[in-house]
């Protein structure tokens, strides 16, 4: 056979691997949580949801474990001690790409504690190579790493350290308590519906000082009950990708902002934009964020 015809074939051979093993599966995942009496019933909601689509991912596509060995060895006063340490940790194989209509949840009290049973339906596929790692940091109050925080109260200012080992494309979406979902990234003065970013270089985004070259948007959070759960998903991509079609609102503007209009989607518009995306970009990283805040 001609040295052509089997370069070919490898070729082919290659692809069709890459393309099954990338291929997306509707999986179901189930998951009890026995919550301890400081979490709400809404936190624990939120756990056992979670919890409910790593269960289905390890199923499916089955955990990575990892462990480490550490030796330390001590020497004083003539006499040796070792000391032996394990670390230890397991990750799923897969992604979770998007959800299939509601979860179900049964919420009940045995012996005076909180129990959440929640089952989850959704599209999946698995991971066949390490994700690029990015560093995305939530800083209130301040611009430096120093400010990380992930609890506000009303009237804070929000702003997010980013830095990525290659060039790509960035979009940050505030999921508030509400599931309203607000468009913090690219700001609202673009045009283009992308944000880029290079590699190696340190972002300090919502900020107007640290970027004052940029029509910047600069936001508070605020708090219309005691407490508010709040998710920050931020979204990066090594390919182009263009925001989701999204609304200006004045009073989402006036509630939310310092500076510059937030746009809005709705709640299933976004989460459909989103699975597109991951469908289509096996690259595309997803980063979510809980923040609380306080009223």
């Amino acid at each position: 056979m001609p040295m052509k015809k089997v370069l070919c074939l490898l070729f082919l051979a290659t692809l069709s691997l890459s393309v099954f093993a990338q291929k997306v599966k509707t999986i179901v995942g189930e998951y009890t949580y026995v919550a301890p009496e400081n979490v709400s019933p809404t936190d624990a909601k939120s756990y056992a949801l979670n919890q409910a689509k790593l269960s289905a991912l390890a199923d499916e596509f089955g955990t990575i474990i990892s462990q480490t060995n550490l030796t330390h060895v001590e020497n004083y006063e003539d006499k040796t001690s070792t000391r032996f340490n394990t670390y230890g940790s397991s990750d799923v194989k897969g992604e979770w790409i998007e959800t299939i209509g509601e979860p179900e949840y049964k919420v009940s009290y045995e012996q005076d504690q909180l129990v959440v049973f929640c089952r989850v339906k959704g599209k999946a596929r698995e991971l066949v190579a390490s994700k690029v790692a990015v560093q995305a940091k939530v800083l209130r109050n301040g611009t430096e790493d120093r400010f990380e925080s992930d609890e506000f109260k009303s009237g804070d200012e929000l702003y997010l350290s980013f830095q990525t080992p290659v060039n790509g494309y960035l979009a940050v979406y505030l999921v508030d308590d509400s599931q309203l979902v607000q468009c913090l990234l690219p700001y609202s003065g673009q045009q283009d519906g992308i944000y880029q970013v290079k590699a190696n270089k340190h972002y300090t985004l919502f900020s107007e000082k640290a970027a004052p070259q940029e029509s910047v948007d600069e936001y508070v959070l605020t708090a219309e009950k005691a407490v508010e759960n709040n998710q920050l998903y931020v979204i990066f991509s090594p390919n182009q990708f263009f925001k989701a079609v999204d609304t200006a609102s004045a009073k989402t503007a006036e509630s939310t902002k310092i500076g510059g209009f937030p746009r809005e989607v709705s709640f299933d518009d976004f989460h459909k934009w989103l699975g597109k995306c991951q469908r289509s970009d096996k690259d595309m990283l997803l980063k979510k964020i809980l923040i609380t805040v306080k009223k």
